[in-house]
Parts: structure tokens; sequence; C-alpha cells
């Protein structure tokens, strides 16, 4: 039997058992936990400056192994048009992978709609990706220990332990985390932790041509982002969940969530 299907079949039988599959360490957190305790990874997007021009989720995939083609992505962004009568519109045609080049909104199964400018009272872009929670829930409930968190913040999956159970991927409240199309394990956005832990950027935010997108070290008072966070009105998103995210909006508007 392979070490994969003796670990999901175990998983299974915890679960019939009613036992908290969330108790079960299989691996020691301690041993991949990064070593700087002055360092919290911190992410801000600012939607005043965030076009919708996808350069992002582009440099994204690419540095991430995310094939192109594929309707999943680690970071996205969605259009919101709120019209005069209160309606909210949204969409996000693959992620915005190729960028907002029509005012035609992309309903899916409903088709393409046209909201008239003289309707539009509102119209922005948020970018979304993982929100590296201070309390993550894909840790509690992830059966093997796969889904950790480092000590400098980041959430980080060991694709060698992931037994593709899907729990983490229903358990995050903020729709992040898919399946890889190849690999066939939970995949989420990383911080691009392999860049920013060797002092480098991450990819988007690397990519954005506006300064829309910057991650910093939280616990630092000099860092920019941190400033910011400080200093300024942010926002967070479903903070009803209690989960404390680590990504911070300006400008976040009340109808996005």
């Amino acid at each position: 039997m392979k070490r994969r299907d003796f670990m999901k079949n175990t998983a299974m039988f915890v679960a019939g058992a009613s036992v908290s599959l969330s108790a079960l360490e299989l691996i020691d957190p301690q041993e991949v936990l990064a070593a700087n305790p002055e360092l919290r990874w911190g992410f801000l997007v600012d939607t005043h400056k965030c076009v919708g021009c996808g350069l992002c989720v582009k440099a994204c995939k690419i540095e991430n192994d995310i094939p192109l083609e594929a309707n999943v992505t680690r970071t996205w962004v969605e259009r919101y048009v709120i019209k005069k009568d209160g309606e909210v519109v949204m969409d996000s045609p693959k992620g915005a992978l190729n960028g907002y080049t029509s005012k035609l909104l992309d309903q899916n199964k409903s088709g393409m709609r046209e909201v008239a400018d003289k309707d539009i009272a509102q119209a922005f872009f948020v970018p979304k990706l993982c929100n590296h929670c201070e309390t993550p829930v894909c840790v509690q409930v992830c059966p093997v220990g796969a889904t950790y968190q480092t000590a400098d913040g980041a959430v980080l999956v060991d694709r060698k332990w992931c037994i593709g159970c899907g729990y983490c991927i229903m358990g995050c409240p903020y729709g992040v985390r898919f399946f890889h199309p190849i690999e066939h394990v939970a995949d989420k956005c990383t911080f691009c932790y392999h860049r920013i832990s060797n002092g480098g950027n991450t990819a988007c935010a690397q990519a954005c041509p506006f300064g829309a997108r910057k991650i910093g070290n939280l616990r630092d008072p000099n860092d920019p982002v941190a400033k910011t966070v400080m200093g300024q009105r942010v926002g967070v998103l479903r903070d009803e969940y209690g989960t404390k995210p680590q990504v911070f909006y300006i400008g976040l508007n009340k109808e996005v969530h």
C-alpha cells in the first residue's frame, strides 16, 4: 500500500470513529518553522491603485507552475460594479488572467451582461489571495499536518504529506484553496515563500505596475506596509470569522466579501 493511500485510509478510520481530525499530529511543525521571531509577514492591497490588468495573476501562475489554461489560480482579481439602485454585479473571468478589456460582465451560465454607464454608482477592482490568517482554519482541520503555519506567519502546504482529502479546501472561509490540476494536492498562495524567505518580493507584487500590492514585516515599525496598517484606515475580509487575516486592504468596500 502506498503511503498516501495508507494516510488517507487512516484519516477515514479516525473520522468514522468520531475522533477530532485536527488532534492528529503526524509531523512536528517545529521542524518546519521559520527561525526569526522578529518577523511577521503581512500583505497590503490598495484597491484605489488596482486597474484590473491581470499581470499579477499571470506572473503568479508562471512563478508557481499553475497552468495558464487551468481555471484555478493562487491569486485573482474581481471586478465590482455597484449600481445606483444598490445592485452589485461582480465578475472574475479566469481570475482576470487576461485583464478586463470589455465593459461586459461575465455572469457565467447567465452569459455576458452590460450595465449602462448612467446606472453605475461605483466600479472598482479587488485583488484576492490567501489571507495567511493568524488563526488559520485550514491548519486546524488538516488531519495529517500537511498544512502548517511558520513562525513568521506564512501558511504553507507540504505536498509530500497532503493526502488530498479536501478538508482544508472546504474549511477555508475565503475560498482561496484548490486542488492542483497536475499535482492533485491542495494548493494556494504561499506569499511566494521561496522568494520572500530569501529576501525577494512576491511575483504578483513585483509584476504590479501600479504598486497595488505590497508585502512587508508587520513587526518592523519602519516597514512601509506596517506603517500603513498601523497608521491608516485598512480593512480585512470577513473579519466576523475571527481568523485574523493578514492581508489588509485600503479602500475595501462593504459589498466585497
